[in-house]
């Protein structure tokens, strides 16, 4: 920009510029990309979530299927930005989820500790997504000492397929197993306990982006 008004300055002096202003270089965060939908949804559900109490967010079952990619992703992007506005729109790199090689899961846990973890195999449909409700959703509730009137919390993300070589698969379904079992009930316990705190950025930040 100050070469196109003809204006000459050094690299150096531009930095100095930026420090004064309290700017420092910082690589930027990736987070899922939010349409202008997505901000609305976030800010309808603050509205009507964000005075619910800690009783209320420990019998939350809380739901997702993720992919474990072979390949991972290791972009960077350096910004300039003042402390605290990490996670502004031109502050983060907006990620989707794809990739090569990967695994399908679906798991739950609560304020309690982790449910169950089940492999997707092939297609992700409705009727398939039903059947894993129907294996493991009461048991996670029993398993996690749920209250009686629990909410089960999920979201609008569609469902992804995932093709990899049958024994990598399975080794890596094992290795996911392994590593849920070690999830510490006390981890999910201080994620349900912070999640007001989130609730209270979405609408701090208009439905965008978090620090969470």
């Amino acid at each position: 920009m100050l070469e196109e008004t003809g204006t000459k300055v050094s690299i150096s002096t531009v930095k100095r510029v930026l420090y004064r202003h309290n700017r420092k270089g910082r690589s930027a965060r990736k987070k899922p990309l939010l349409q202008n939908r997505h901000e609305k949804d976030r800010l309808r559900f603050e509205t009507a979530h964000g005075d619910k109490d800690r009783t209320f967010w420990r019998n939350v079952l809380w739901s997702d299927e993720t992919k474990i990619e072979l390949f991972g992703h290791n972009d960077h992007c350096y910004v300039w930005r003042k402390k605290g506005d990490a996670c502004k729109p031109k502050n983060t790199i907006p990620t989707v989820k794809h990739g090569g090689g990967s695994i399908m899961l679906w798991g739950c846990f609560a304020a309690g500790g982790t449910g169950a973890l089940h492999k997707i195999d092939g297609i992700m449909r409705q009727e398939n997504y039903v059947d894993i409700l129907k294996q493991h959703l009461k048991t996670s509730v029993r398993k996690l000492k749920l209250a009686r009137k629990w909410v089960f919390q999920m979201d609008n993300d569609p469902k992804h397929t995932s093709k990899v070589v049958a024994k990598w698969l399975t080794q890596v379904h094992q290795l996911c197993q392994g590593e849920c079992a070690k999830i510490h009930p006390t981890y999910c316990g201080k994620l349900v306990e912070g999640y007001p705190k989130c609730l209270t950025q979405v609408k701090q930040f208009k439905g965008f982006a978090t620090k969470y």
